[in-house]
C-alpha cells in the first residue's frame, strides 16, 4: 500500500512505497485522494505532454509511410490484418472528407460564420 505526505492544507505532495518518518499515513490504492493526485502528477508532467504531441506526429508519419508502400505497390491494402484495413480505411475516408471541405471553403472570397 501506499505511504503519503500532506502539505498544510491536507494534499499530498508525495507518494511512497514504505512508510517513513515523513510518511506515515498508508492509503489503498483506490483512495480518492490518492487517485487525484495522480492525476495531478501525470497531468503536470511536461515531459509525458511533449511525448503524447510526439506520439500524434509519429502517427501521421507512419500513415504517410503506409500510403507511399501501396502507392509504389510495395504493399497492398490486403497484405494488413482485418482491423488495420478497416482503420486505414477509416482515415483515407476523414481525410478525403477533409480535403473536400478545405477546397469547398478555399473557394470562397468570404466566409461568414452563423
Amino acid at each position: 500500500m501506499p505511504y503519503v505526505v500532506r502539505d498544510e492544507s491536507g494534499q499530498i505532495i508525495k507518494l511512497l512505497a514504505h512508510e517513513s518518518a515523513e510518511a506515515t499515513e498508508e492509503l489503498q490504492p483506490g483512495d480518492p485522494t490518492l487517485l487525484a493526485f495522480l492525476v495531478r502528477a501525470r497531468a503536470s508532467d511536461g515531459l509525458h505532454n511533449a511525448l503524447a504531441a510526439s506520439d500524434l506526429d509519429m502517427i501521421r508519419v507512419l500513415e504517410d509511410l503506409i500510403a507511399v508502400l501501396i502507392d509504389k505497390r510495395i504493399i497492398v491494402l490486403t497484405d494488413l490484418p482485418p482491423q488495420a484495413q478497416q482503420k486505414l480505411s477509416r482515415r483515407y475516408e476523414l481525410r478525403s472528407k477533409l480535403s473536400d471541405l478545405g477546397e469547398i471553403v478555399a473557394g470562397l472570397d468570404e466566409v461568414s460564420l452563423p
